[in-house]
């Protein structure tokens, strides 16, 4: 029974992770003509439009967090979704193993990487039956970055900037701006909300991110709640919280809005932010076979939009080039909005690697060196390793060790995304070390920085969370908290707060 569905699944994760959906090409097509040529976010835009187009070109995860895997599934009556499952199932491992889907199944408790994606409630699957004689999977992959900015309001609330938030559409509006506002950069703007009015604390977040599987261009049934999205969209985007929280143009590419009956003392506004890497897909298949009738959200034989003519990063010979190990003066002598082209050695360090510094030695010297906040997509090439995807994950969840890190080892170059905060911020004027943002989900066009590997560490927290020893060249970033005291990310913070303040009224 359905020889065919192993294979149509593979391919429909394959192309979910790599390709995105024309209508959210198109949205990010449109970020890049109105955002004001020169700034910030609009260099930041464009390292994006190279990424999507290299992703596509060859096969490669446009992001390396490839998410929690979320399949919706309708299947006919009596057909036996114990197989269909399995089958899902077994595609996730063969997709984890072509590097498709980064290893992201972690164990609760023991913290240990399942290595290939399968674990209690990893996938995620939902069935669904209709009175139709095919088969619909539907896939959303939502990365980690973005699923920690997912909000939910209990109304009457009062807000930050806003004030009260009351249980009616207005209260709905300022709930969906305040979740735009405080995502900043972390959540990898230019994003896209799915917002749920109601429900309970469970199903109103089930029913916020179902309603991401929407066409950014689509308009909602319910013409309430259709004004809402517009209104929301009329406006979201003069906060100025900009591309990856640079400043900006364009802060959200897409609002959709549904509804649940929902208890009398409770009144839930549930927000799920996805990023600017907006990768959900879809198949019809046969239920006899599996086999690919049709897709979603995509026609295969029309040609892929293109979003750039361009082939990578465009030098301005402004740059400064860092070639570790980098000393405190040259680090002292950046300010916020330097761009800098790192090339020699880099380790990479995320969440694992940072608590492990905390009580023990670096398993390698990290004076004047560079730590990246990056979990890569890494592949065996016989006794070596090939990085395939590489961009850099949200830096505030390091928030509570990176002053400490910084003033024990001597490491004088952060890479993330996001920004962190004060503690981090009072380490780096103190040490003369400086924070570097990378643009979030440009996993290829880093990917392409990185000449090779050197080695690895600490490889049994799992392949994202072990620390790889990478040479790079010419990677590029900006400086968003510099040795001076000064943080980007901090001032577009106040600022877009102050504009949010102004949208409430």
């Amino acid at each position: 029974m359905l020889p065919q569905l192993f294979d149509s699944t593979v391919e429909l994760i394959v192309q979910t992770s790599t390709n995105l959906p024309p209508d959210v090409r198109a949205a990010m097509s449109a970020a890049v003509g109105v955002e004001s040529a020169g700034n910030r976010s609009a260099q930041a835009l464009d390292i994006i439009a190279v990424n999507i187009d290299q992703a596509s070109d060859c096969e490669g995860a446009i992001c390396q967090d490839t998410g929690m895997p979320t399949f919706e599934v309708q299947t006919p009556v009596g057909a036996n979704q114990i197989q269909i499952e399995a089958e899902i199932r077994r595609a996730v491992v063969e997709a984890t193993r072509r590097g498709t889907l980064r290893p992201n199944s972690v164990d609760s408790i023991t913290g240990e990487n399942s290595g290939d994606n399968l674990g209690p409630g990893t996938p995620i699957v939902h069935f669904h039956q209709w009175e139709r004689d095919e088969i619909e999977i539907r896939l959303l992959l939502k990365g980690g970055g973005c699923e920690n900015t997912n909000a939910q309001y209990a109304l009457p609330v009062e807000l930050p900037h806003l004030g009260r938030a009351d249980r009616n559409l207005d209260g709905v509006r300022k709930c969906i701006l305040h979740a735009v506002w405080q995502a900043q950069g972390k959540g990898c703007s230019p994003g896209a909300v799915g917002v749920c009015v109601g429900g309970d604390r469970t199903s109103g977040y089930a029913h916020a991110k179902a309603q991401l599987f929407r066409t950014l261009d689509d308009v909602n049934d319910d013409p309430c709640l259709a004004e809402v999205e517009r209104s929301v969209m009329a406006s979201v985007n003069e906060i100025g919280v900009g591309t990856m929280g640079f400043g900006g143009d364009v802060s959200l590419i897409g609002c959709k809005i549904g509804a649940r009956n929902r208890l009398p003392a409770s009144f839930f506004v549930s927000v799920a932010y996805d990023c600017w890497a907006f990768r959900r897909l879809g198949v019809v298949l046969d239920a006899g076979s599996g086999a690919i009738q049709r897709w979603l959200y995509r026609d295969p034989a029309a040609p892929v939009m293109r979003m750039t003519s361009a082939e990578g990063f465009v030098k301005t010979g402004r740059e400064v080039v860092l070639t570790p190990p980098i000393d405190e003066a040259t680090i002292r002598q950046l300010h916020v909005g330097d761009v800098v082209l790192i090339s020699g050695p880099v380790y990479t360090g995320r969440d694992a690697v940072h608590s492990h510094l905390m009580s023990h030695e670096p398993p390698v010297d990290l004076r004047n060196g560079v730590l990246y906040h990056c979990g890569p997509v890494v592949m065996r090439d016989g006794e070596t390793w090939r990085v395939t995807a590489a961009g850099p994950t949200t830096s505030i969840r390091e928030e509570p060790y990176q002053g400490e890190i910084l003033r024990r080892y001597g490491v004088r170059a952060v890479i993330g995304k996001g920004g962190m905060g004060a503690k981090t911020l009072a380490a780096l004027q103190e040490t003369g070390a400086v924070y570097l943002n990378a643009i979030g989900g440009a996993a290829q066009f880093y990917a392409r920085a990185i000449e090779r590997v050197d080695g690895v560490s600490l490889l049994d927290f799992g392949t994202p969370e072990a620390m790889w020893h990478l040479q790079v060249r010419d990677f590029p970033a900006i400086v968003t908290m510099d040795a001076h005291g000064t943080s980007l990310h901090r001032d577009v913070e106040a600022a877009s707060g102050e504009r949010l303040a102004a949208l409430g009224t």
